[in-house]
């Protein structure tokens, strides 16, 4: 079967059109980049559905994370999860459940129209019993299986290797593994002392990929879990590796995203940016943050923002939401629309390095002409949550100007003066 790659060399296929009307981009200019591997676009003929395009000349993305866990296993709960993650703007959604009928919470979840990612990992673990009973043929079994039921990109830490793992035994970290997937192969690899097979059999893996035109996004399962932990060899050492594999997998003609560290202190961020960009050869990059500081829990949806945008504003491609339980508990419905919307604030700012003065046009000059209007309809409707904005002013009553300035409203007094 012919990749997305492969047809974008020959000419401008309908999927990558209709993204690039979409984006309101043009449309070589996307093909060229999916071609060169710069950018992505789920291409899958299993399941039809909105697409997204990610990577160099598109708007950054926001991806959010949802699924059941062993402790709280609610099905319904997570498809609520996802629509709510949906109409507040998401672009993509991942299924990480680990807890319940794993195959029909992710069929129920592959029914929404939008892209849908996953990480087998997690449900191979779950065939096996543990972690360290996970063989090659489990793992590469509930690969394709998620493959065949339409999932669009697959989270695989193929870059956790033998020489991390010596890495991170030589320049010991606090937090250790936070990345679950890559803690499960760490474990595989230490208790069968054999290589990672997603890296030892990775043309295999590439081989399935192919089959089914699914994206892989190529895990980082060393990222720091703290940011004490930032400078630390293990994360340097598997963005090297995840800089050949990338390659290897746009050689094949899989396309790929690169997965970015988790907890960064905010003046190293510009640094690993442009580094993963640079080995991997400027591969759409999804960050989960970074998050800039580790203090301030019930408030890490706000940390990952201002990572986020200044991930964003220096090439990252894909946020991952980060919500207000991070680190304290399985979100909410709440949390979901709190992540959400913060994230979604953080991938516009983004949005302004990569479109210069155009991104004006993205809302910016109108809610500055309606608000020296004093247009509170018009702000209403050109706000990105305007619902929420009304509910505010409109708790002191309806007033000409806002209750905070009232008569001393400083528009009022120079407008008819200037």
């Amino acid at each position: 079967m012919q990749t997305l790659i492969g047809e974008c060399k020959r000419g401008i296929p309908e999927t990558v059109y209709n993204a690039a009307v979409s984006e309101g981009i043009d449309a070589e200019k996307l093909r060229r980049a999916i071609a060169s591997g710069h950018a992505v676009i789920s291409s899958l003929k299993i399941r039809e559905h909105k697409n997204c395009a990610i990577g160099e000349g598109c708007r950054v993305k926001v991806n959010v994370n949802i699924g059941t866990s062993g402790t709280r296993c609610d099905s319904d709960l997570e498809i609520k999860k996802a629509k709510c993650a949906i109409d507040e703007g998401a672009d993509a959604v991942m299924d990480l459940s680990t807890g319940g009928d794993l195959v029909k919470i992710r069929s129920e979840i592959l029914k929404f129209d939008t892209t849908i990612g996953t990480v087998p990992i997690y449900e191979a673990v779950r065939r096996a019993g543990n972690a360290a009973d996970v063989t090659a043929d489990i793992l590469f079994n509930t690969i394709r299986d998620h493959c065949k039921q339409g999932v669009d990109f697959l989270t695989l830490h193929c870059g956790v290797n033998r020489e991390t793992l010596k890495a991170l035994r030589q320049d010991k970290r606090t937090m250790g593994v936070v990345s679950r997937g890559g803690s499960f192969h760490t474990a595989m690899m230490i208790e069968s002392g054999e290589e990672n097979p997603l890296y030892k059999e990775y043309d295999y893996l590439l081989e399935i990929l192919a089959e089914y035109d699914v994206i892989i996004s190529l895990g980082d399962g060393m990222r720091p879990g703290a940011v004490i932990d930032a400078a630390k060899r293990a994360k340097s050492v598997e963005y090297l590796n995840l800089g050949e594999l990338a390659q290897r997998a746009q050689d094949a003609g899989v396309m790929r995203m690169i997965e970015g560290p988790g907890h960064i202190p905010v003046d190293q961020i510009v640094y690993n940016v442009r580094m993963i960009k640079e080995v991997t050869n400027y591969a759409p990059l999804y960050l989960l943050g970074p998050l800039v500081t580790d203090i301030y829990p019930g408030y890490d949806h706000v940390s990952g923002a201002i990572g986020g945008t200044i991930a964003a504003m220096n090439g990252a491609d894909f946020l991952c939401m980060v919500s207000p339980s991070e680190h304290l508990a399985l979100p909410d419905v709440d949390d979901i629309r709190e992540g959400t919307r913060v994230a979604k604030l953080a991938a516009h700012v983004g949005d302004r390095v990569r479109f210069g003065d155009e991104w004006f046009n993205s809302g910016e000059t109108a809610m500055a002409e309606a608000r020296h209007a004093l247009d509170w309809n018009g702000q209403f409707k050109i706000a990105a949550y305007g619902e929420h904005a009304k509910k505010i002013h409109d708790r002191d009553g309806k007033i000409e100007t806002c209750s905070m300035c009232g008569d001393l409203c400083a528009i009022k007094i120079l407008d008819k003066k200037l």
